[in-house]
Order: structure tokens, then sequence, then C-alpha cells
């Protein structure tokens, strides 16, 4: 049995692995402990790599099929508390333009009582109750 994740990462920072970008090694590092992504986030993941031309079962069995992170990334589901606690969070979040994968990262991340990690600049200073980690500012 998997153990409750530390850190909920957005689509942006495990793109930013799987893309090599500058924050790549800090998100690597996190992948070493317990982190996890919900299906929404998992699913812009799915759908930028396609918006470059990858077939998204295809991604999903090369990231997640017996790859590095099927061990280390838990990909849990989006379900209606998760949906609840989201739309609580637009209030907060509307003047900082989060989206709603913003938010489902958060709701999961909250309701976890783990630490929700991003690139996204936008998410600084936000003063929610959810811990959150910007690994840049954009």
């Amino acid at each position: 049995m998997k153990r409750r994740p530390e850190f909920v990462l957005d689509a942006s920072a495990l793109l930013a692995l799987l893309q090599d970008e500058p924050e790549a090694a800090a998100v690597e590092r996190l992948l070493g402990r317990t982190a996890a992504i919900n299906s929404v986030n998992w699913s812009e993941v799915l759908t930028k790599l396609s918006d470059f031309g990858a077939d998204p079962d295809e991604t999903a069995f090369r990231i997640r099929g017996g790859g590095a992170l099927t061990e280390t990334l838990q990909v849990l589901p989006f379900q209606e508390r998760e949906a609840r606690k989201a739309a609580r969070l637009r209030q907060g979040t509307r003047a900082h333009g989060l989206s709603l994968g913003d938010r489902a990262c958060l709701a999961t991340a909250g309701l976890l009582r783990a630490t929700a990690v991003t690139t996204d600049g936008a998410w600084e200073g936000l003063r929610l109750g959810v811990g959150v980690r910007v690994l840049r500012r954009s």
C-alpha cells in the first residue's frame, strides 16, 4: 500500500521533469520521496504532450507502464470531495488567475495535507491553508 504523498505535483511540475526544463532536478528530488498527481493534472500533462504529437495512451504507458515514475508517482482520482474543495478555492485564487487544473492540484494537496508543487509563479504568496512550493517564478 502506498504512503500518503508529501507532495502533489501540478501539470507544470511534471512537464518540467519530462521536458528536462531547469526545474527537472528539483522535481526529481521530490519524486525520490512520496509524490502524487491527480487525474485532472495527469490529463493536462498528457494533453500538453499530445499537442506536440504524442499519443496519450502511448505516452501514459511510456511514463507509467513500468518506467521510472511507476513506483515514485501516484496518480490519484479526482472525485466529488476534491471537486467541492476546488470550487471553494475559486474565490481565493481568482485574483491570481489560477485555472481549474491549478485549483484541482491545490484541492488534492489540501485534502491530503501535502504540499502542492508548481513552476507557476502566480501561486507565490497564496494564503489558502495549503502548503505551496513554487519551483520558479514566471
